[in-house]
């Protein structure tokens, strides 16, 4: 237990953590120079769904035939739905199904 309090990783914590407040806060200090045009409001928009694509490609190259069904379930439920939250849950739910049962992957 004594080696997860050592002082060189609770240093990378608090330097992880400082910099991901400085970069939340610095993004709102930003946008207010910003003008929210239809145009950036549109990118605003399309950012989460490009940020779950950015997480899920290199673990989709890798994965085998289990993670492409859930990526595919995921994708199918985000199109219908509309909504990312659901598609992610649905594609964990698939995937740990699918491992559940024994599939090869």
């Amino acid at each position: 237990m004594t080696d997860m309090l050592r002082g060189d990783v609770m240093i990378a914590f608090a330097v992880m953590t400082v910099v991901t407040v400085a970069s939340r806060l610095g993004g709102y200090f930003l946008m207010r120079y910003v003008e929210v045009t239809p145009r950036v409001r549109r990118m605003f928009e399309a950012l989460p769904g490009s940020i779950i694509v950015a997480a899920a490609l290199p673990v989709a190259v890798n994965g085998g035939p289990i993670v492409m069904v859930a990526l595919g379930a995921a994708i199918a439920v985000s199109v219908l739905r509309r909504n990312d939250f659901l598609a992610v849950m649905t594609g964990m739910l698939v995937a740990a199904l699918a491992r559940a049962a024994g599939l090869p992957g």
